[in-house]
Formats: structure tokens, sequence, C-alpha cells
């Protein structure tokens, strides 16, 4: 009886059947960034002679929390600028607001983006009280002669 199932099952089971679907690293981790193509960049890059299992995993989840949570944020500046579509100009405002986004991208130019909007106060006009608005006897420029 034994021998009858390997006989369709082919050599020691190495052809024909149905075969497994395949599982992605990405799926056994969890997570929505690709761990093989990260592992193959490592790989490639040299950056070691030797790379662990575990590195390009807790690298691509770290990637994927700072795109969530750069998304986020972003999304919500857009949202406070009434507009349904991230652009430029939301994830600078979002990276430029948070102070740990802020350190980590300190020196990066995020194109299209703009600038924060800021005026220095010196350049603000100057709020006089109610007393000295009233009294109007004194000319705002001398007259000249």
């Amino acid at each position: 009886m034994e021998a009858t199932t390997k006989a369709t099952k082919g050599a020691g089971g190495r052809r024909g059947g149905d075969r497994k679907k395949s599982v992605s690293k990405s799926i056994k981790a969890g997570l929505q960034f690709p761990v093989g193509r990260i592992s193959r960049f490592l790989k490639k890059g040299r950056y070691a002679k030797r790379l662990g299992s575990g590195a390009p995993i807790y690298m691509a989840a770290v990637l994927e929390y700072l795109a969530a949570e750069v998304l986020e944020l972003a999304g919500n500046a857009a949202r406070d600028n009434k507009k349904t579509r991230i652009n430029p100009r939301h994830v600078l405002l979002a990276v430029r607001n948070d102070e740990e986004l802020g350190k980590l991208l300190q020196g990066v130019t995020i194109a299209s983006g703009g600038v924060l909007p800021n005026i220095n106060p010196v350049l603000l006009p100057k709020k006089t009280s109610g007393s000295e608005k009233s009294s109007g006897s004194e000319p705002k420029s001398p007259k000249k002669a």
C-alpha cells in the first residue's frame, strides 16, 4: 500500500504533486515592507562580510515604523489644510513640527516643501495700549520746515 502512494508522488517527493504556496519573509514577520529585498540590498551593498538572518527583518520593521509615523503626521497636516491628498508641503510641515523627526531629518531638504511659517517678532507692528492711542496730541512724525 505504501509503495503505491510513493510512486504517485515521485522520487522521494521531489517532483510532481501539489506544491505548497510560498510564504514570504515579510508575511512571516508580519510586515508590509519587503524583507527579502532589504536583505538583497544589504548583501549587495557589502556593508559587512556576513549578514545575520534577523538584520533585514529588524531594518524592515524600523523603516515601516518611520514611514507610518511620517505618513500619519503628514495626513494630519493635510487634513488641517482641508486637503485629501498628501503633498510634499504636508510632509515638510509634519517632519519640522515633530521634535524627534525634525532631529532625525535635520539636514534633509524636502523638494517642493517650502519653509515653516515664521515671522520674527521684531518685524511685527508694536501693540499700543488704548490710553496712548487716544491722546493724539503728539504727531506721528515731525513736520518738515
